[in-house]
């Protein structure tokens, strides 16, 4: 009889190994999907990268803040004349009249600060940009992390769907060697043709490279997810896990709700508009004012061991503001450039609000879809066990022919192989939904832990 099991089963490849073979496999890896994901974030390269953009952005940020804070500097500066005009008059004033007319040797010590006062607003707004451009870089590493979870999500379904797949195709092949040799016994006894045995061993030939192929993909979706781990190709990788699913409820308007609010493309699109309106206020600064105080304390003398002292130093402070009257018109030009992109981030905006609209409608399409097939398919299965044997039976009885015996093993395995195509395919649709609506796996699988442990 045949059962359909969802369980994982270790597979042993058809062949043995050149053990004359020079690449030997050093490590064997048997990981669940939370392991997969976890070395894939963690190994990922484009993920270090994005991760160096926040802590650039970061930086940035702390760039546009210093602009409100005022700027000191220190310098000391040395001077030589061969002759300076100088005056003795006025011996007793509190200052070396000297540091106004000048010495042969001249050391100076400059404390010089700079306050910006007013700028036109663009200090402002390209602190507001800064920040934007930091939950931007954010958003950006999380549909980074997303769009990798998803791809081991895949990957992951699809190494125990082939396991599935090739379980299923080695039962077919030996249901039907099984039945071959029965044909070829009962014709040697004369209880059956020689049509049914070339049938019968037609049929096994048939079904051999389904096993090839069936090992090939075991083989393939390894390889691709050694290459998504940076694992070496010499390496094994298996899945630990069974091939199962839990139905969820498919509440559509919910689902686009949560999209909205988490979706990290939406929140980009957002970001991108908050962008470009402080570009507009950073351009119109370019009308406006700008104001700066300026200070500076000196002390000069001719003998450096004697130049920190009330008679050398020496103050000065100032304020200055200038305002454009004609730049040519390339103020406004700077406001009109910006407004277009305005007007440009918001129209993306609201496309990609269409389309992830059309993302939740598909993945609550294939989520009935694949459930609908999964049903039927299994309402189908006890039904195919049984007409397998019946056909068995009539045919060793006499009153069923030997085709009707092969096309109950293909009905058979079509609806197993149907079956587990269903539930992988409800998988994947939820992944794509998880992908589309912003729910980041390992987040989740981290909170509902806490959850656990708080209850426990």
């Amino acid at each position: 009889m045949l059962s359909l099991s969802l369980f994982f089963l270790p597979v042993q490849a058809p062949c043995e190994e050149d053990k004359s073979s020079e690449i030997k496999s050093e490590n064997r890896y048997t990981l669940s999907l939370k392991e997969i994901i976890g070395l894939a974030l963690k190994n990922n390269k484009d993920i270090q990268i994005q991760q160096q953009e926040v802590a650039f952005a970061r930086a940035d940020i702390v760039a546009a803040q210093s602009r409100f804070f005022p700027a000191v500097s220190a310098g000391y500066s040395f001077a030589y004349s061969e002759a300076v005009y100088t005056t003795d008059s006025l011996p007793n004033h509190r200052k070396d009249t000297r540091i106004f007319m000048g010495y042969k040797s001249t050391n100076e010590l400059d404390f010089t600060g700079s306050q910006m006062i007013y700028d036109g607003g663009a200090s402002i707004a390209n602190l507001k940009q800064a920040r934007v451009q930091l939950k931007i870089q954010e958003e950006t590493l999380r549909s980074r992390i997303m769009e990798i979870e998803f791809e081991a999500k895949r990957l992951y379904y699809g190494l125990l769907l082939a396991y599935e797949t090739l379980r299923i195709t080695k039962y077919l092949v030996d249901q039907a060697q099984a039945h071959y040799e029965n044909v070829k016994t009962r014709f040697e006894q004369g209880a059956s043709s020689r049509f049914d045995v070339l049938q019968s061993k037609v049929q096994v030939s048939l079904l051999i490279p389904q096993l090839v192929n069936a090992e090939k993909s075991i083989e393939l979706i390894a390889a691709d997810i050694k290459k998504l781990l940076y694992i070496d190709m010499q390496d094994k990788v298996e899945a630990l896990g069974v091939l199962s699913y839990m139905p969820i409820e498919i509440r559509e308007i919910v689902f686009l709700n949560e999209a909205y609010k988490n979706s990290p493309q939406m929140k980009l699109k957002i970001l991108g508009v908050d962008l470009e309106k402080w570009a507009i206020e950073q351009a119109k600064s370019g009308w406006y004012p700008n104001i700066n105080a300026t200070a500076n304390y000196t002390y000069t003398s001719d003998k450096i061991v004697n130049m920190i002292n009330p008679r050398h130093d020496n103050y000065g402070a100032g304020i200055s503001g200038t305002v454009s009257i004609f730049d040519g018109m390339s103020t406004k030009a700077k406001v009109d450039e910006a407004k277009a992109r305005y007007a440009q981030a918001t129209l993306s905006r609201d496309n990609i609000t269409e389309q992830i609209a059309r993302d939740i409608k598909q993945g609550c399409l294939d989520l009935r879809e694949s459930h609908a097939i999964i049903l039927s398919q299994k309402d189908n299965l006890e039904e195919a066990k049984e007409a397998l044997k019946i056909s068995y039976i009539s045919y060793d009885n006499g009153v069923g022919i030997n085709l009707d015996v092969i096309d109950s093993q293909t009905a058979l395995g079509q609806v197993e192989e149907n079956l587990v195509t269903g539930i992988y395919d409800y998988l994947l649709a939820q992944a794509y939904l998880d992908r589309t609506m912003g729910r980041e796996y390992l987040e989740n699988i981290s909170k509902e832990e806490k959850a656990n442990d708080k209850k426990e």
